[in-house]
């Protein structure tokens, strides 16, 4: 049925058809009355006819039951024609549906109030059938074609929630790969993102004993222990605002000072560190598992930009992300491996051990420290 109580619209049906398919409430408190209307409306081709006595039990059924047009009588005891038409203009369920009011032949200028106050047309009694034909058949037509234009206006709602439905996962999408500041460029129209920044600081976090315990380990409880380990992470890099880059398989990488610059980007990559080790202490207890983490962390200039077309990823390129790699990879487990350029940020404010000189791939004797913690205020 329509959405205001009506008949149905979904697919066209003949003159004859659409007659006989609508509901038609006869309100009359005169019993003769009622039966002259009822057959007047079963020669006109109309089925589906309910009485109501009085304006009152028009209401009630009106409210019970779907209608496609009423004839409402104007004096009656309980409730008015034009009371019962201030009740349906009070009612949301029930604006739309078309009232067709029968008056006496001195009783025109009440007639006149009633369509004032939302009445679709008027019969004097007792009507004509052509007269009564054409009233009811052009109200009946009126409301198939609001009904039809509600219809639509619904189904245009729709597609407008369902694309905006989209657009906002596309978003969100878009913003679990991209920094905010990069997608806003992105939608903007840019077409090719590359950005010189020349100082941040740059971690690796890689799982040691992983790959061992892959081996033994069942898939689905592989990725979910790994699931839980890297979501740990996402929350911290979310709480201090540094912009996690990609997961290499058991490997994290993030920076500090980029997209948008930031002074304290050592600081904060230091924090993370920190409590990224710590996290995984906490995983290890619930789990009953002796996972360790080797972080590496140095600072310096890198290259940031978007690449790909269907997968969209950003990146960094540069000496400092391969240092960075070293920095890890030449570390020790569950210690912070820093390079010297990150050590003399954190230079004050944090404890710093130094190592000496590590022998690193591709750099050879490399001076580094490690990070025991934060300086402690006394």
């Amino acid at each position: 049925m329509s959405e205001d109580h009506g008949t149905e619209i979904a697919e066209p049906v003949s003159a004859g058809q659409w007659l006989a398919k609508a509901q038609v409430l006869l309100v009359d408190d005169s019993r003769t009355m009622r039966a002259v209307l009822k057959k007047a409306l079963g020669q006109i081709g109309f089925e589906n006819v309910v009485e109501a006595f009085d304006g009152a039990d028009a209401v009630a059924k009106m409210h019970s039951a779907p209608f496609d047009l009423v004839l409402l009588d104007m004096e009656m005891p309980v409730m008015t024609g034009l009371e019962v038409l201030a009740a349906m203009n009070l009612a949301p369920d029930l604006k739309g549906l078309p009232v067709i009011v029968i008056s006496g032949a001195d009783q025109i200028d009440m007639a006149v109030q009633c369509i004032e106050a939302g009445a679709e047309d008027y019969l004097t009694k007792p009507p004509n059938l052509t007269l009564l034909r054409a009233r009811v058949t052009t109200s009946l037509e009126k409301k198939r074609l609001r009904d039809l234009e509600r219809l639509r206006l619904v189904q245009l709602q729709t597609e407008k929630e369902l694309v905006e439905r989209e657009r906002e996962k596309s978003e969100r999408l878009l913003l679990n790969i991209l920094p905010s500041a990069i997608a806003g460029r992105l939608k903007g129209g840019e077409k090719s993102i590359a950005n010189r920044h020349e100082i941040v600081s740059v971690l690796f976090a890689d799982l040691c004993g992983f790959t061992a315990m892959s081996r033994k380990t069942s898939p689905a409880d592989l990725v979910s222990m790994l699931n839980q380990i890297f979501t740990a992470f996402d929350h911290i890099v979310e709480e201090h605002g540094v912009e996690k880059i990609k997961t290499i398989g058991d490997c994290y990488m993030l920076v500090g000072g980029i997209p948008l610059q930031r002074d304290d980007h050592a600081a904060v990559v230091a924090e993370c560190a920190i409590e990224m080790i710590a996290a995984l202490e906490g995983i290890n207890r619930a789990n009953g598992t002796e996972l360790q983490m080797r972080v590496g962390i140095h600072t310096g200039p890198v290259v940031a930009g978007v690449i790909g077309k269907i997968k969209f990823t950003y990146d960094l390129w540069g000496d400092t992300v391969n240092v960075a790699s070293r920095m890890e990879s030449s570390g020790q487990p569950d210690r912070i491996h820093l390079s010297e350029q990150t050590a003399e940020q954190l230079q004050g404010r944090y404890l710093l051990e130094d190592r000496g000189f590590v022998e690193c791939k591709g750099l050879g004797a490399v001076k580094t420290f490690f990070l025991n913690g934060p300086m402690s205020a006394g």
